[in-house]
């Protein structure tokens, strides 16, 4: 029988489910130990425990499913979308959240169902529509007047009504950071309240041929930490589609408030739970629907990171190190922004444990730089662990979501490979990249 080793209690929420230190003192996901994965598939590596998924993805529909009559769950496949996710994914019963037409792709490879599709995006093309509509997407939801006309040509063109949404901008403030927050009046995203353009859009949505317009869609933000701002976007959104229903027609027969629900990244950093999400956003759909004569619609909500975050861990070897006597003691891993770019650009914070001893005390204060040519290439900012020695690998939890979606060929780099565990059992769902890879779509 394997003995297990409780993890340090700080860390848990950032680890996946599954996560041990086992009888060999290593750290465990699934049943597979960390090291011996960093040697038989190299770093730097991500591993995806299965188990966590699965259960990230039960506990939405049934916290979801507990407070509403008609509700559906979709991943955001921006997160991270593969073939092996998906196919997890539509085993559990989610539908999806795609943002271009390589992730409709990779969908149909996955043989996903794609009628539980919602394709979103600020600025569509016409092929991306066409392919989306040959895919059987089911829903496309319309960002800009732009969307409008050419959804409706290729819909037209094809002998079809497509069913829609329209994405409407509540300008409500989520507090979180600028580059991810999209429910204020200045975003990219949606057609504003203010100023009569979401009416505008409705109208001309309702007397397209080819649309039909089942709903009402707001998104404020991601890593949202608070509750409140759902409250507040919910109430605006469905009293602009009970407006709308006067007005122009409109049957209000989906909504949903979007997204963005927070994930921990650091033990001192708690994002609400499920639950309480699930609480708030049911509560304030009712009272709003209440409060301004709708019938109940079916509410669709749209989880990224919160899914697939916690699952995945990285694993990296350490190699050179830096001292600045009074400055700053560097410990360099043969990954970093190419892999990760998420603390280059939000300034996103991380844990991190030495996989061959989790249970090590601390022993200095150290900087995880990455292996690339920029100063800004710095995975975590004064780590304490204990004193890291070149070949040691190196977890950094809690990198399930956007680290392999934003993940580049920068300086030549290969992206990492995946794998997924699951009762001791480690599965290579993505092999690396190979430099014939990095030359394959050179013509010159």
């Amino acid at each position: 029988m394997t003995t297990r080793t409780e993890i340090d209690a700080a860390l848990r929420p950032v680890l996946p489910l599954t996560a041990a230190v086992n009888a060999a003192g290593h750290l465990e996901i699934g049943g597979c130990d960390a090291v011996d994965l960093a040697q038989r598939f190299g770093t730097p590596l991500y591993v995806f425990d299965e188990a966590d998924l699965r259960e990230r993805c039960r506990e939405f529909r049934r916290e979801f499913g507990a407070r509403l009559p008609d509700v559906s769950v979709l991943y955001a496949s921006k997160a991270y979308l593969g073939k092996a996710l998906a196919a997890l994914l539509a085993d559990e019963g989610l539908g999806l959240d795609v943002v271009s037409g390589g992730e409709v792709a990779m969908a149909r490879v996955a043989e996903f169902p794609l009628e539980r599709a919602y394709f979103h995006g600020n600025n569509k093309s016409r092929a991306e529509l066409a392919e989306a509509m040959e895919a059987g997407v089911g829903r496309v939801v319309i960002d800009n007047f732009q969307d409008i006309g050419l959804l409706n040509e290729v819909a037209q063109e094809r002998g079809r009504r497509q069913p829609v949404l329209v994405r409407v901008t509540p300008d409500v403030d989520a507090h979180t950071h600028s580059h991810i927050t999209t429910g204020v009046l200045d975003s990219k995203f949606g057609l504003p309240l203010a100023g009569g353009e979401a009416e505008e859009a409705v109208r001309q949505a309702l007397a397209a041929p080819g649309l039909e317009v089942v709903g009402i869609h707001c998104h404020i933000g991601s890593q949202v930490f608070e509750t409140e701002p759902y409250v507040q976007a919910i109430d605006k959104a469905l009293a602009f589609a009970a407006e709308m229903g006067r007005r122009h027609g409109l049957r209000l027969r989906e909504f949903s408030p979007g997204g963005g629900f927070g994930l921990q990244y650091t033990r001192d950093e708690a994002p609400p739970a499920i639950a309480a999400y699930a609480e708030t956003i049911a509560e304030a759909v009712k009272a709003a629907c209440r409060r301004h004569g709708l019938d109940l619609p079916r509410v669709v909500v749209e989880p990224g990171r919160s899914i697939v975050g916690r699952a995945g861990v990285a694993l990296y070897t350490v190699g050179a190190r830096k001292e600045i006597p009074g400055v700053r003691t560097y410990v360099a891993v043969d990954g970093g922004m190419a892999d990760n770019i998420r603390p280059a650009i939000y300034g996103s914070k991380y844990e991190a444990l030495a996989a061959g001893r989790p249970l090590a005390s601390a022993e200095e204060t150290v900087t995880i730089a990455g292996k690339y040519c920029e100063s800004g290439d710095v995975l975590i900012s004064d780590a304490r662990l204990p004193r890291l020695e070149p070949g040691e690998v190196l977890a950094i939890p809690a990198a399930g979501a956007y680290c392999l979606a934003m993940a580049s060929n920068y300086n030549l780099s290969l992206r990492p490979a995946i794998v997924f565990v699951r009762d001791g059992q480690a599965r290579l769902v993505r092999r690396r990249e190979t430099y014939e890879d990095l030359m394959a779509c050179e013509v010159g």
